[in-house]
């Protein structure tokens, strides 16, 4: 092992990383972590073990996998098999779900060669080794890894996210960035599948899609669904049963048999699930059930074409032939992930026999299995590590996020391929940067007569973003909650107000609209409600202003 001699204020502790795989387009997850005199495989996602079994020698000393996803945790019965005194380490729910890789083999009807860790409870492996794992959202089951490795000098600590979402999904809860701060690891290890790219709230992008799906019922169509097997489409059942536009609706959700199986799986880990969940599957059946509405029922093999079934949503393997679903004519839409290179890709074979029917309409929707780039540099940003490695997700939006001004200004990043050794040399003299600290200004009210005054301290004025104010001297007040809230008017902005004010009395546009208020519109008719609209604009379900007299 290597090591950093000769670096200014680096310490020679053998800490390096070698990639197997970086998760980048179709390849899976499989990182080597040299810390001290210890090998850790973290997750083991490739397609063939290859470089792993050339030697006789154990590839690793003990392999953590992160969570129950193909490209996470494909290979882990072949290395064991490989080397079946390499210990494997999941979480007890991960341990559950595994199985379903491998159905065909009854050997492996449970996973006693897995060992299971207990949520955040340091476990010793060896007596200056210690690990811990944490939720990481995501899926259930999903854990980020927090290896500990202590010298006499002092303890070092990796931590690896695997996939993570710090938002709550329908089955599983968000990672708590909060119970994170504090760890400070020296190495984060993390994905960056969106790269820089913001979504909007999980909420809403739930209420589009189940808005989506509601329109298309509505004009007789059947929903095709192709989704993974695990993760995504238990989400969207747990959405359709319980969301307010379908409870109780006369409707049939159809699953195919390689998702009824994870479903049937989730089934044993209730305990396990966030208590709304349980709470829910109280009630009424989280999966099968067709007295309830809208019914949900296993797809029978032999009478796959939609044309074959009551109209419904169709929800199937990813993976299959989607061919065989729409040879009855019945008009469909197929949703696809707004992300398909995590699932179909847009020149698969598949689509090109389909997207040509008459028939069959193809769209896309968002519901994001992993964190945005805005929470990804928020968990950066609250652990403050040394370094950053970027892995899974396209190499151009790792790039990106590898590339923020941000990051790069703090952090030693690093976004590598396959077959790259990452050498981390940890500093001595290292100053964690402080955590950023958002600036407060004081100042008084005073009531003049019939105006209020605020007053507020010079200093304010030395903030770059002052003077898009101090131009045109407006501000904008109004109530959030109880607190008051004051905005600056820009230039830009005043001119668009000034500009409203030349349009034509007569003319028939939004800003003479009744439904026309802060830039936005607000009629439920109209298919721009809710949008910022152009004061010129126009809509077929305008209604005019009221003449004030």
């Amino acid at each position: 092992m290597k090591t950093r001699q000769g670096q200014t204020g680096s310490i020679s502790l053998p800490l390096s990383c070698f990639v197997y795989a970086a998760g980048h387009e179709d390849e899976g997850v499989c990182l080597l972590l040299h810390i001290g005199k210890y090998r850790i495989l973290l997750d083991c996602g490739l397609a063939d073990l290859g470089d792993l079994s050339e030697r006789n020698k154990s590839p690793a000393d003990i392999v953590v996998c992160s969570h129950a996803h193909e490209d996470h945790c494909r290979s882990l019965w072949q290395l064991h098999r490989n080397f079946p005194e390499l210990p494997i380490y999941v979480s007890e729910v991960t341990s559950k779900l595994l199985p379903f890789y491998w159905v065909d083999d009854p050997s492996l009807e449970n996973l006693d060669w897995c060992q299971t860790l207990p949520w955040r409870s340091p476990i010793d492996i060896a007596p200056d080794l210690q690990i811990e794992i944490v939720p990481a959202g995501h899926l259930p089951g999903a854990a980020a890894i927090i290896i500990t490795y202590r010298t006499t000098e002092r303890s070092y600590k990796v931590m690896y996210t695997g996939d993570f979402s710090v938002s709550n999904f329908q089955l599983v809860e968000g990672m708590s960035i909060e119970n994170l701060r504090g760890i400070s690891p020296d190495v984060l290890i993390l994905e960056g599948s969106y790269g820089t790219v913001r979504h909007p709230h999980r909420r809403l992008q739930e209420k589009q899609l189940m808005e989506r799906i509601d329109r298309a019922l509505s004009q007789g169509k059947n929903v095709l669904l192709p989704v993974p097997p695990i993760g995504l489409g238990q989400e969207i059942l747990k959405l359709l049963r319980s969301h307010h536009q379908f409870t109780g609706r006369d409707l049939d959700i159809w699953v195919d048999e390689s998702v009824a199986v994870t479903c049937d799986l989730y089934l044993e880990l209730l305990p396990q699930f966030p208590l709304p969940v349980q709470n829910f599957a109280k009630h009424q059946p989280l999966f099968w059930d067709e007295r309830i509405c809208p019914r949900m029922r296993r797809l029978n093999n032999g009478e796959r074409s939609l044309g074959n079934q009551n109209q419904g949503v169709f929800l199937v393997d990813y993976q299959s032939d989607l061919w065989q679903y729409l040879t009855g004519e019945t008009e469909c839409l197929v949703l696809l992930a707004e992300h398909p290179q995590e699932y179909l890709h847009p020149d698969s074979p598949r689509l090109d026999l389909i997207q040509n029917l008459s028939y069959v309409t193809i769209e896309t929707y968002l519901l994001a299995e992993h964190s945005d780039g805005r929470n990804t540099t928020q968990l950066i940003h609250n652990l403050r590590p040394q370094h950053v490695i970027f892995v899974h997700g396209s190499l151009s939006y790792l790039l990106e996020l590898a590339s923020l001004e941000e990051l790069r200004n703090r952090y030693q990043i690093h976004s590598p391929v396959g077959g790259i050794l990452v050498e981390l040399p940890i500093g001595d003299r290292f100053v964690q940067p402080q955590a950023p600290q958002p600036v407060y200004y004081e100042g008084e009210l005073n009531e003049i007569g019939s105006a209020i005054a605020i007053n507020l301290p010079y200093d304010i004025s030395s903030d770059p973003r002052w003077q898009n104010i101090a131009d045109t001297g407006i501000i904008q007040a109004h109530w959030q909650g109880d607190e008051l809230v004051v905005r600056g008017v820009s230039q830009r902005e005043l001119l668009n107000v000034n500009s409203q004010a030349r349009i034509s009395s007569d003319l028939d546009c939004c800003n003479r609209c009744q439904y026309y208020r802060d830039r936005r519109c607000w009629n439920r008719a109209s298919p721009l409600c809710g949008f910022k609209v152009i004061p010129e604009g126009y809509c077929p379900v305008f209604e005019a202003m009221e003449e004030k007299s």
